[in-house]
């Protein structure tokens, strides 16, 4: 709908207008499976005489009030909009609808438990999604109240942002009424509202401020048994002791409950008071330590978001990062300092900074401070930009301005705009007041531009072995030239006997295309030089010819996993650039991570090591390089202690990775139990992964695929069971499975994002090319017809970029030219898509040179 899309403009003429104060909405959640009843009362002052809209998406509008006057909703209501005239100083809205369910994870999402029938609710707000479940003024600064009376049926639960009340039950009704207090001032897109027969368990704490604040675990019947709530609780603990004494100010709301939803689209959701988290975090199988630490990071961030985004908001999207950066960084210093994960920030460079390095050399890469004109834009910058590098930039500027100062500085920040919203300079400004610092210079060459700078060392070594001359060359790209300050440490290695030691360290600022370094001249050469040792900086590393040499032999020889990080990543880096082969980064991982002790370390590079087999070596290369890729994960996995986190990784990349009918019938062996590893248990989920394997391998049917649902009817199966149908590599299984996709609109969204990761396994590569077509033909119906999430989901996920061909890449380029008009959004995201057909085809090429 063309009014779906609200504009930056759009807002702020608005905000000009109105000012709101509260909302007090009824849902009747009795009426059946499509529909519910949405009955709002909307209270705002408003310019006397002006006119201005406001937004629903619904099925049907059977009233609309305002100040007593009846509005014919057939000439109001249009383009998920009604429109507002002769508002007087202070009004009364009535709006009176049936809303649809969505089984998207967008607005509030309708779920049916395979395992017992029942049914679950859970809404899903950010960005504009309020509107799908009443009517509102959907942008983050007109701020209100909230009151939700909810008729539900007597057997569920009813969970919102302020504490759950008794239910009203009419004697001899099977529905109940649950009449909520007002919230505080909160903007609509963090409301929520959570419905049906979930199991909990209850507990609290005592705030800073004295107030007890009672605590939730919800989760649903079937998988509450899986639920470990007890450490969910230990965790909230310390993230609430950490904040409330760094940030000064006590958690702001009357209580704190996390709710574990069915087929939720991200990690979380910050809901006030009412957080909702994805049921991956509910362990039914054996998980990896990345998976255990990446919830309590989870849990942590959430629990941040209730000071940074919650009690102080954004004025408009542009700000996200005040929101997402921050608490990405705090969620990351709680986690190292008040819990059992202390090498967070080893994780944190391992997975969020290789996501940023990625996202920051995308052609879609922008300011952390982003330009969001609408909300399309918003809908796709939720991205490695807006989390991982702020959180990045975040971190820097901290130990710059020093840690007590920066904490100082944000807990003034809390309390000045507590229950408002701010922009960037009102952060900036309670800053230099702790600090005492300029931030203006700092802030416009790191939160106002975009592109991440390069460091190399640049030496000269004597026939000795001394180095007589030792400077830090620093690059930008042509699009974003921009040249920064870091302060980072340099770390020397040396081989000594079995280990990999840092024999030398100092830390400096650089600055400036060239810095030379003294202090370093008059050394002894390494066998490995570590530009950014400690993770200080933002910016990507080179390591000259010698340290990459000594990284592919002797990488697993270095005893600090932060240190091992950095060279992974530096390594990957060369790769993804041309400046080194994908040749050479497989021999480096095959050699090292059998080693690696840090399990997110392990889960990212394994996947980089899959894609540099899948596309980055020479074409001629390529099968040769999946076969030595899958041989040398299995004699990982084979040699990993048992029942260790690297044995479930190394299988499962394995599976994964399998490409002869031999890995195959060893992925079967392995499945069937005719081959065992001690310690590892092939439980419910492995299971479904080596099933997959087999399914994309072509070696098991769809019939073999319905009898393992059939054992595993559950939420979780069918999502393995859609994967494993549509990574069969025949034509007519991939023709069934784009259809169930593109053509229908009936499959959940986890449906469609597992189905979509089956389409293009790379194991049925051959039969992409016949998609390719089909695929730009969909792109603007899909983006038409669709939510933004199964849209994201389709355009993203059925592209064929395992073809890594420049058939693909120049069929891309012709669609781009041939649609300049098409939504940014949407070319936003084939760009990005094409982006990485052409990086694949320079590395192919850098690679056939050796």
């Amino acid at each position: 709908m063309p009014g779906e899309n609200l504009t930056r403009t759009e807002a702020q003429e608005r905000r000009a207008i109105v000012e709101t104060e509260s909302y007090d909405i009824a849902l009747d959640l009795t009426k059946g499976p499509e529909v519910f009843g949405s009955r709002a009362v909307i209270r705002f002052r408003a310019t006397e005489g002006a006119s201005t809209f406001i937004d629903l998406i619904a099925r049907e509008v059977r009233e609309i009030t305002l100040n007593g006057r009846a509005i014919d909703p057939a000439t109001a209501f249009a383009d998920a909009r009604i429109a507002l005239t002769d508002l007087a100083a202070d009004n009364e809205l009535v709006v009176d609808a049936d809303c649809l369910y969505t089984n998207t994870g967008e607005g509030l999402h309708r779920f049916v438990d395979p395992v017992d029938g029942e049914v679950y609710l859970y809404s899903q707000f950010e960005v504009p999604d309020s509107r799908r479940v009443f009517a509102v003024f959907e942008q983050p600064d007109l701020k209100a109240t909230f009151q939700f009376t909810v008729t539900a049926p007597a057997a569920w639960r009813v969970i919102s942002n302020s504490p759950t009340p008794e239910p009203i039950v009419r004697e001899g009704d099977d529905k109940a009424t649950w009449a909520f207090e007002p919230t505080p001032r909160i903007s609509s897109y963090i409301t929520a509202i959570v419905a049906g027969p979930y199991e909990s368990v209850f507990s609290e704490l005592t705030s800073a401020s004295g107030r007890v604040i009672p605590l939730g675990v919800y989760g649903r019947k079937s998988l509450w048994q899986h639920l470990d709530a007890d450490y969910i609780f230990d965790k909230t603990r310390e993230g609430f002791a950490y904040y409330e004494e760094k940030f000064g100010v006590p958690y702001p709301f009357a209580k704190y409950d996390q709710l574990f939803v069915p087929e939720f689209n991200a990690g979380a959701m910050e809901n006030a008071g009412a957080v909702t988290f994805t049921e991956t975090y509910v362990f039914r199988s054996k998980v990896t330590d990345a998976v255990k630490e990446r919830r309590v990071v989870t849990i942590l961030h959430e629990l941040a978001h209730m000071w940074f985004g919650d009690l102080v908001t954004m004025k408009w999207w542009n700000d996200l990062w005040l929101n997402e950066s921050f608490a990405e960084w705090a969620s990351t210093i709680a986690t190292a300092e008040a819990t059992e994960w202390t090498e967070a920030w080893t994780t944190f460079n391992a997975m969020e900074k290789t996501w940023a390095y990625r996202q920051d050399q995308l052609p879609s890469t922008h300011p952390v401070v982003a330009t969001i004109n609408d909300l399309e834009d918003v809908q796709v910058n939720f991205d490695g930009i807006t989390y991982a590098k702020g959180g990045s930039v975040l971190k820097q500027l901290a130990a710059w301005v020093g840690i007590d100062a920066f904490f100082a500085g944000v807990g003034q920040y809390f309390q000045k705009h507590a229950w408002g919203n701010t922009e960037l300079v009102d952060l900036l400004t309670e800053l230099e007041a702790t600090s005492g610092r300029d931030l203006s210079t700092w802030s416009r060459k790191w939160l106002e531009t975009a592109g991440v700078n390069t460091l190399a060392p640049e030496l000269r070594v004597g026939d000795d072995g001394v180095i007589s001359r030792f400077a830090i060359v620093q690059t930008a790209p042509a699009d974003y030239p921009t040249i920064r300050p870091h302060r980072l440490g340099v770390g020397f290695y040396t081989l000594q006997g079995d280990e990999l030691l840092r024999t030398h360290h100092i830390e400096l600022d650089v600055d400036g295309d060239l810095t030379e370094v003294p202090e370093l001249v008059g050394q002894r050469r390494p066998d490995l030089i570590l530009l950014n040792d400690d993770d200080l900086a933002y910016a990507k590393i080179r390591l000259d010819d010698r340290s990459l040499q000594t990284a592919i032999a002797h990488l697993a020889k270095i005893s600090d996993p932060l240190a091992r990080s950095l060279v992974w990543g530096a390594a990957w880096d060369q790769t993804r650039d041309a400046e080194a082969s994908a040749s050479d980064y497989i021999d480096l991982v095959l050699r090292n991570i059998g080693a690696e002790t840090e399990s997110t370390t392990v889960r990212t590079t394994l996947g980089q090591l899959q894609l540099a087999a899948n596309a980055y070596v020479a074409p001629e290369r390529r099968d040769a390089a999946r076969v030595r890729v899958a041989d040398g994960l299995w004699e990982l996995a084979q040699a990993a202690p048992a029942g260790s986190d690297s044995q479930l990784q190394f299988v499962t990349a394995f599976a994964g990775a399998a490409a002869t009918p031999a890995h195959w019938e060893q992925v079967r062996a392995l499945r069937d139990g005719d081959t065992t590893l001690a310690g590892l248990d092939i439980d419910a989920d492995l299971s479904w992964a080596l099933l997959v394997s087999l399914a994309a391998g072509g070696v098991v049917s769809t019939a073999d695929i319905d009898a393992a649902l059939a054992a595993d009817n559950t939420a979780k199966g069918g999502e393995f069971a859609a994967q494993a149908k549509a990574a069969l590599p025949d034509v007519a299984a991939k023709r069934a499975a784009w259809a169930s996709l593109v053509d229908s609109a009936d499959l959940p969204n986890t449906v469609v994002r597992s189905a979509a990761a089956g389409f293009t396994h790379p194991a049925g590569v051959e039969t992409l090319a016949s998609f390719v077509e089909p695929y730009f033909e969909m792109l603007l119906p899909v983006w038409d017809s669709r939510t933004y999430q199964i849209a994201n989901y389709l355009i993203t996920g059925l592209y064929p970029a395992a073809l890594a061909s420049a058939e693909l890449r120049d069929a891309t380029r012709a669609w781009l030219a041939a649609h300049a008009d098409a939504p940014a959004a949407l070319r936003r995201l084939v760009q990005e898509n094409l982006a990485g057909v052409e990086r694949a085809l320079a590395v192919q090429e850098r690679d056939a040179e050796d």
